[in-house]
């Protein structure tokens, strides 16, 4: 997946309103964990959105092939001022596309 890390697309919105938004139906779990393992909040997106994209793409890991595309995931070691935590990203590289999309990410819980 190496050969997709410049063209990868993160979309704030997809960081800001939804994994980083402590009142999102489906994000306020991750957004809770983000803000108290790292000290990140919605204002923080495009801050977490150069991390990701900064990620290892060689080391991605395929977790799936379905009928959409090829699902990959990604461990990163994150750092911030307040701590360091493992954040996990799930990309998908959409059949007859070249480049990967962040699907979610959250901070994995040891």
């Amino acid at each position: 997946m190496g050969r997709y890390r410049d063209r990868a697309v993160v979309d704030i919105h997809k960081l800001r309103d939804d994994c980083l938004n402590p009142r999102h139906e489906d994000g306020k779990p991750k957004a809770r964990v983000f803000a108290s393992a790292l000290g990140l909040r919605q204002a923080e997106a495009s801050w977490l959105r150069k991390q990701l994209l900064g990620a290892a793409f060689e080391e991605a890991v395929l977790t799936a092939e379905t009928r959409f595309g090829n699902l990959f995931m990604i461990d990163l070691e994150v750092a911030t001022s307040t701590n360091r935590a493992t954040v996990r990203s799930n990309w998908i590289v959409r059949y007859g596309e070249d480049f990967a999309r962040l699907t979610t990410c959250f901070v994995r819980l040891k």
